[in-house]
């Protein structure tokens, strides 16, 4: 059966009574028909500080690694084991959903739902999103043409329109008003906004506010920055953002709650749902079982540096994520062999999953590789992948959740929760106050394991700007492929001997980062030839089919 047909057999609970599950009480919820309701988080005061679970993965391959369904598979293997857990993940991309990878609410027995609301509008945060990003363009391009007070350079501005599709036409515009005033700007797809990057790292409505008047809009004509708040426009965006910044409530096909919020992408910005969810979360329960977004290197690595670090945080557990489908690509099967026993094509494919765990232990020796296994793994593959661990000294678990639903991963979740009762171990990668060329270099050598790291003219004069306006000690965002440790997607495996070039940085200080570009990431996706809207459709019963 299709994912959807799976979601659509599940009997589910009045999300009145999953809160119950949580201690919410009723008139703490803000009920979207039965099934989702947002939660008044800023009543909800009391708790304990729950133990923190990471789940992230080695490189991603066009077959899928099942990050989330392992995530959602370990809540509900955690609640089989009676422990008290809550999922924490991102809302999904409407340019995903119609164009390649898909939607974001796991798969088979281990999914989130109501899985279409999920997948499409949901309760409307990333058009809020959308709204209050295009209300700043607006704004801009209104001062300029009412008579430019603030004395902006249009050919300075660097903030950007979005939008929640792939649409590549919009990369790049020309904006004209009815005067002789026209800028060349372009559209980013709202996963990448900097206002998502705010919505997700903001601990509070007053604080959203003020980094969203903290956003670098562009230069005056003496080169100084001029921010939003110089538009006299934060009162208006945090109130476009208000209720969407209320953490949204679902549940496991299970019947185990779910909490899901923001939607960052992980290859361009921070990877990672709210820092509000996460901290909502770890007041609820004991156990918070979240994401981050694309391979370990991007996501996890983020997750640890930007969030952990302006949250507080420090993850309890790193669950690594596997699948030998995953390994064997990575080891140069083809197509037409992947679904086939071939064990040199996996054995030079484990370079990938060895990259991954060193990286992850120099954030934390509480790691474990969790294979979520498929049909056609067969027991000779496996028991491959389990003696590496082995040498390796990790901890290995396998995750059948996709087929079996929380049941399947009961070994995963009781490795969890013994690793989680272990003394934390947690350290960042890099001190934040260190120069932006020391912290690229870091990130660069220790995690992509490049050799040199070289810059552009673009590249040096924006770093060069940033230090002379002192915004310059604040964490990396590093955007670059996810299909590879390098910055080029063909680089499978475990690459040696690469430079990677620093094709631009971008000082987002709104969001309290400053982006580094690799290669030849773009910030607004095409769709593929073979879009995946082309097989979502409403059969006669007006049900929803062909989402996965």
């Amino acid at each position: 059966m299709e994912d959807i047909e799976i979601s659509n057999l599940c009997v589910k609970k009045n999300i009145v009574e999953v809160a119950k599950m949580l201690n919410i009480d009723e008139d703490l919820l803000t009920t979207y028909g039965k099934y989702k309701a947002k939660i008044k988080f800023n009543d909800i005061m009391q708790g304990n500080k729950g133990k923190l679970i990471l789940v992230t993965a080695i490189n991603p391959t066009p077959y899928g690694e099942g990050k989330t369904t392992v995530t959602i598979g370990l809540v509900d293997a955690l609640r089989h084991i009676d422990e008290n857990a809550v999922g924490v993940l991102r809302e999904p991309s409407l340019g995903p959903v119609f164009g390649l990878k898909g939607g974001a609410t796991g798969g088979g027995y281990s999914q989130v739902v109501p899985m279409e609301d999920i997948n499409l509008h949901f309760t409307g945060d990333l058009h809020a999103i959308t709204s209050c990003n295009n209300l700043i363009s607006a704004a801009i391009d209104n001062h300029i043409y009412q008579g430019n007070s603030l004395k902006i350079d249009p050919s300075s501005i660097t903030f950007r329109r979005c939008l929640d599709v792939n649409d590549r036409a919009l990369r790049n515009v020309i904006t004209e008003s009815d005067t002789d005033f026209s800028r060349h700007t372009g559209f980013d797809i709202t996963a990448a906004s900097e206002v998502m990057n705010v919505f997700c790292l903001s601990k509070d409505l007053k604080e959203l506010k003020t980094n969203l008047g903290n956003i670098i809009i562009g230069k005056d004509v003496d080169g100084n920055p001029v921010y939003t708040r110089d538009l006299k426009i934060e009162g208006s965006l945090v109130a476009l953002l208000k209720d969407a910044f209320e953490p949204n409530l679902v549940q496991t096909l299970e019947n185990n709650p779910v909490i899901i919020h923001g939607g960052p992408f992980a290859n361009i910005a921070h990877g990672c749902n709210s820092i509000v969810a996460t901290n909502l979360a770890m007041k609820l329960a004991d156990y918070v079982v979240t994401e981050a977004g694309f391979g370990s290197d991007l996501g996890a690595e983020k997750f640890m540096d930007i969030k952990c670090r302006k949250a507080g945080l420090k993850p309890d557990c790193i669950v690594l994520t596997v699948t030998i489908r995953a390994l064997k690509h990575n080891g140069g099967a083809s197509k037409e062999e992947i679904n086939s026993e071939n064990m040199e094509y996996l054995k030079r494919g484990l370079d990938n999953l060895d990259v991954h765990i060193d990286n992850m232990r120099k954030f934390t020796s509480h790691l474990i590789v969790c294979l979520n296994k498929f049909e056609n793994d067969t027991n000779k593959e496996i028991e491959v992948i389990k003696n590496f661990c082995n040498e390796k000294l990790v901890q290995f678990s396998i995750s059948e959740t996709y087929i079996k639903g929380g049941i399947g991963a009961l070994a995963l979740a009781d490795k969890v929760r013994e690793m989680c009762n272990r003394e934390n171990d947690f350290n960042m990668l890099y001190d934040e106050h260190l120069p932006i060329t020391e912290k690229i270099n870091k990130v660069c050598k220790e995690i992509y394991h490049a050799k040199e790291i070289n810059y552009s003219d673009k590249a040096l004069k924006s770093i060069e700007y940033i230090n002379r306006i002192e915004e310059n000690e604040l964490p990396i965002c590093i955007a670059k492929t996810q299909y590879s440790i390098s910055d080029d997607p063909n680089k499978l495996g475990y690459p040696k001997d690469f430079d990677v070039l620093v094709r631009d940085v971008e000082l987002h200080s709104g969001a309290g980062f400053i982006t580094v570009f690799l290669g030849k990431i773009l910030t607004m996706p095409g769709l593929p030839k073979k879009p995946n809207y082309e097989i979502i459709d409403l059969d006669d019963n007006e049900n929803i089919t062909g989402l996965f």
